[in-house]
C-alpha cells in the first residue's frame, strides 16, 4: 500500500502551487460574474433604455450560454489541451467584460453577456480539470481542492459584495471592467506555470450529434426554469421547454450510448460516486441559490441596507465556507471517508438554513442572520470541498475535463431550478398572505406597508423550508451513494482502465 501512495510523488508538477494561484483568481472571477451583475441590473437597464420586460435576458443570456455549452467545454479542453483552454477562455472573457462594459444598448449588452458565458464555459472545466491532472498526492490535491471549494462556494457571495461597491462608489460598468484585470493576471501566469501532464489529452472526433442535443437540451431546460420564475410554471411556452429538454437530452445519452467516441462517456455520469456528487451537488446549490435572492432582498427591502452594506452582510457566509473547506473538509479528507464529510457537512447548511425559517420584519441580524449564516458557510465549505475532488475521482486523464463539466452544469442547473422554484414558492406564499389580511392591506397607510414587508417575509420563510428539506435530501444522497473510502470495502471502478488517479485517491483514504 505504501509504495502504491507514493508512487505519484516523482511525477508531482514543481510548478503546481504557482499554478494553483492562477487557476484559484480565474474560477473566482468566473463565480463572482454570476452574481456581481445582479445588484449593478437596475443602473445598467436605466443606462441602457432595457426595458423591463428584457432585462431578465441580461442574466439569462450568461446562464444559457454558460450552462449550455458546459460539456463541450470541457470536450474541448480534454481534446484541445486544458492550459490552451484555460488561456483562450480566459482571454475571451476578458474581451467579453470590455464589450459588456462599454455597451452603448441592449444588443450590445446581451451580446457580451452571451460571450461571457461562452468562454466561461471553456474556462470553468478547464479550470477544474488542470487541478485533477497536476494534483497527484493526496494531502496535496486536498489542500488544494479545500482552496478550490472555498472559492466556488463562497466566490458568488463575493460578487454580491463586490457590486455592491462597484455600483455605489464608480459605477455599474465597473463590474464588467474589474474581470479585465483578473483575466490577464491569470492569463499570463498560467502560461508561464502551468505545463499538463503528457499523454492526458483526448484525441478522439469530436461527437457533434452529442454536441449538438446536449447543448439544445441543456440550454432548453435552463430556460424553462428560467422563465417558469417569470411566467408561471403552466405557461404553454415553459411546458414545451420542458418537454423539448426531457426529449433532447434522453437521445443524447441514447446517442452517447451508441458513438464510438461520445462527448459524455456515460462511465463518467454512471459511476456511483460521481454521480453521488453531481446529484447531492446540484441540489445543495438550489438551496444556496435561493438563499442569495432572498436575503438580498430581505435585508435591502425589509431592513433598508444599502448595496454595499447587503453585501457586506454576506461576510459570515463567506467566512464559514473558507473556514470548512481549507480548515475542515482539506484537513479531514485523508482520514475519513469523503461521506462523512459530504453528509454531516449538508446538515450543518441545513442546520443554519433553519434557524432562517424564524425570519421576522424585525428579525436581528446579530442575534439570527449572522449564526445562520455561519452554519450554512461552515456546513457547505465542508462539504464543497470533497465533492470538488471527488468529481474527477477515478476518471481516466483524457476524460478529466468533461467529468468536470459535469460539475458546473449539475452547479448551473441546480441554480437555475432554485431560483425558479423557490421564488415561486416564496411568491405563492405572500399572495396567500395578501390574501388573508387584505382587509388591513387596503387599509393603506403604515399598517398596509406592514402587512406587505410581512407578506414578504412569510414568502422568504416558506421557501426556506423547502430548502432546508432539500439540504437534507443531499446529505442522504451522499451518504447513501458516496461509498468510497468505506473501510474494508473496495473502491470504485475507474471511467479508464487502472489510472493513476485512481489508484491514488483509494489508498490514502482507506488505509486511515
Amino acid at each position: 500500500m505504501s509504495k502504491t501512495a507514493a508512487a505519484p510523488a516523482p511525477a508531482a508538477d514543481p510548478s503546481r502551487w504557482k499554478a494553483l494561484v492562477f487557476i484559484a483568481l480565474a474560477q473566482l472571477m468566473v463565480v463572482l460574474d454570476a452574481t456581481i451583475v445582479n445588484i449593478a441590473l437596475p443602473s445598467a437597464q436605466t443606462d441602457l433604455g432595457i426595458s423591463d420586460g428584457n432585462r431578465q435576458w441580461v442574466i439569462t443570456a450568461y446562464a444559457l450560454a454558460f450552462g449550455g455549452l458546459l460539456l463541450f467545454g470541457g470536450r474541448i479542453a480534454d481534446k484541445w489541451g486544458r492550459k490552451n483552454a484555460f488561456v483562450v477562455g480566459l482571454i475571451g472573457f476578458a474581451l467579453a467584460s470590455a464589450l459588456g462594459g462599454a455597451a452603448n444598448g441592449e444588443a450590445m449588452m446581451l451580446g457580451a453577456r452571451a460571450l461571457q458565458g461562452a468562454f466561461g464555459a471553456l474556462l470553468a472545466p478547464a479550470a477544474l480539470s488542470l487541478l485533477a491532472v497536476m494534483f497527484t498526492d493526496a494531502k496535496e490535491r486536498a489542500k488544494a481542492f479545500g482552496i478550490y471549494g472555498a472559492i466556488a462556494g463562497g466566490g458568488g457571495a463575493v460578487g454580491l459584495i463586490l457590486g455592491g461597491v462597484l455600483t455605489e462608489y464608480l459605477n455599474w460598468r465597473w463590474t464588467f471592467f474589474v474581470n479585465i484585470p483578473f483575466a490577464i493576471v491569470a492569463a499570463v501566469g498560467a502560461w508561464l506555470v502551468i505545463r499538463e501532464p503528457a499523454g492526458s489529452r483526448n484525441r478522439a472526433p469530436l461527437d457533434i450529434p452529442g454536441v449538438v442535443l446536449s447543448t439544445l437540451g441543456l440550454v432548453a431546460l435552463v430556460y424553462g426554469f428560467t422563465r417558469a420564475e417569470s411566467e408561471g410554471w403552466s405557461d404553454p411556452l415553459t411546458m414545451g421547454l420542458f418537454i423539448g429538454s426531457a426529449v433532447l437530452l434522453a437521445s443524447f445519452v441514447f446517442t452517447e450510448s451508441k458513438v464510438r467516441s461520445p462527448l459524455l462517456p456515460l462511465r463518467v455520469l454512471l459511476e456511483r460516486n460521481r454521480g453521488g456528487v453531481y446529484l447531492s451537488l446540484g441540489l445543495a446549490v438550489i438551496s444556496m441559490f435561493g438563499l442569495f435572492l432572498f436575503l438580498t432582498y430581505y435585508l435591502q427591502v425589509v431592513k433598508g441596507f444599502s448595496p454595499v452594506k447587503t453585501g457586506f452582510a454576506f461576510l459570515p457566509m463567506i467566512a464559514g465556507m473558507i473556514t470548512g473547506s481549507t480548515q475542515i473538509g482539506a484537513r479531514l479528507m485523508t482520514r475519513v471517508p469523503p461521506r462523512l464529510l459530504m453528509g454531516p457537512g449538508f446538515l450543518v447548511a441545513a442546520t443554519g438554513m433553519l434557524l432562517l425559517t424564524q425570519l421576522e420584519v424585525g428579525s436581528s441580524y446579530p442575534a439570527l442572520i449572522l449564526p445562520a449564516q455561519l452554519l450554512l458557510g461552515l456546513g457547505m465549505g465542508t462539504a464543497f470541498m470533497p465533492a470538488m475532488s471527488l468529481a474527477t475521482h477515478g476518471v481516466n486523464p483524457a476524460d478529466a475535463g468533461v467529468a468536470s463539466a459535469m460539475v458546473n452544469t449539475s452547479q448551473q442547473v441546480g441554480g437555475a431550478i432554485g431560483t425558479a422554484l423557490l421564488n415561486t414558492i416564496a411568491a405563492s406564499a405572500t399572495t396567500a398572505y395578501l390574501t388573508d389580511h387584505a382587509a388591513e392591506a387596503a387599509a393603506g397607510g403604515p399598517a398596509a406597508r406592514l402587512i406587505q414587508a410581512q407578506a414578504m417575509v412569510e414568502g422568504y420563510s416558506s421557501a426556506i423550508w423547502w430548502a432546508v428539506g432539500i439540504l437534507v435530501a443531499s446529505s442522504a444522497i451522499a451518504v447513501t451513494l458516496i461509498t468510497t473510502g468505506r473501510p474494508g470495502a473496495g473502491g470504485p471502478v475507474a471511467s479508464g482502465s487502472g489510472s493513476a488517479e485512481d489508484a491514488e485517491f483509494k489508498v490514502p483514504v482507506i488505509a486511515h
